[in-house]
């Protein structure tokens, strides 16, 4: 028997750690847990998530009426609900607004891909959704091009919604993310990022096919992608305005990018290696 109570008292300990971690200002954020075909748990409006107590959950249906609780639900659970309705799977969503991965939300900045271990194995490619104006049923509805294939999204110039299996799972996506974000503006600051090689990579995407944690990048429908060049979600960069502009795009990775590689014939090589020579023999001279 599903214990409500003790799901509440989770919900309000994931609204302390977002409030906590300055993911959730003043009444910022909102949480939901499914606990039955067509119960959700859904945190209410106009309320700090670092001060919720069980009894200020509500409780909505799949349609998003309010059917128990005396505070009226997020006015978001819309956006919660999409992902449900697509995702038998996932049990809790969770949306706040991160500060280092929604500066990448609002820069419509895509997260580099092949450079921290953890967020390949747990994340994968992280899409940005367009940008609709909060609360409505349009806004909700941008997440559908990617709902399947990712437990982690950027709403652009919003904040981050993240699901899985336990409303502390959906919570610890969003905490990877802004913490790589964080690292990524701080390497910036340094100088530059160093993208895995492909080897290292693919070493990367077989033990998360080990471990059981699903990336499109395993499947057949995307065996000949660019690995590391965000090709999951890339046919949706022009609809949501994002392109590369703080990070340059990583090296070609996959069967394409080999394939696209020019093949030089011999007239080619000896052009470069004339060229080669006359170089090494100049510099030679100044030395």
């Amino acid at each position: 028997m599903t214990n409500v109570h003790r799901i509440k008292q989770d919900i309000c300990e994931i609204g302390r750690r977002i409030y906590n971690k300055g993911f959730a200002a003043a009444n910022d954020g909102n949480i939901t847990v499914r606990i039955s075909e067509n119960e959700i748990l859904c945190t209410p409006t106009m309320q700090s998530k670092g001060f919720l107590k069980p009894e200020d959950i509500a409780t909505i249906d799949m349609t998003g009426k309010q059917i128990a609780g005396s505070k009226p639900r997020s006015s978001e659970a819309l956006l919660h609900l999409e992902i449900y309705q697509r995702r038998a799977d996932v049990k809790s969503v969770v949306h706040c607004h991160p500060p280092h991965a929604t500066a990448f939300a609002m820069a419509r900045e895509p997260i580099p891909q092949c450079v921290l271990p953890e967020v390949e194995v747990f994340l994968g490619d992280v899409p940005i959704t367009k940008y609709e104006t909060p609360g409505g049923k349009a806004f909700a509805e941008t997440i559908l091009p990617f709902v399947d294939k990712t437990n982690i999204m950027l709403l652009a110039n919003h904040g981050t919604v993240s699901y899985g299996e336990t409303v502390e799972r959906a919570y610890w996506w969003t905490e990877i993310l802004d913490a790589y974000c964080r690292m990524l503006i701080l390497a910036k600051q340094l100088g530059r990022i160093e993208y895995f090689t492909e080897e290292k990579e693919r070493e990367l995407l077989d033990l998360k096919q080990r471990w059981g944690w699903s990336d499109p990048r395993n499947t057949e429908e995307y065996k000949d992608c660019d690995i590391c060049a965000n090709d999951i979600f890339r046919d949706s960069w022009k609809d949501s305005l994002v392109q590369r502009k703080a990070f340059p795009a990583p090296p070609a990775m996959g069967p394409k990018a080999q394939a696209a590689a020019p093949v030089l014939g011999n007239d080619q090589e000896a052009l470069i290696q004339a060229i080669t020579t006359r170089v090494m023999a100049e510099l030679a001279k100044r030395s």
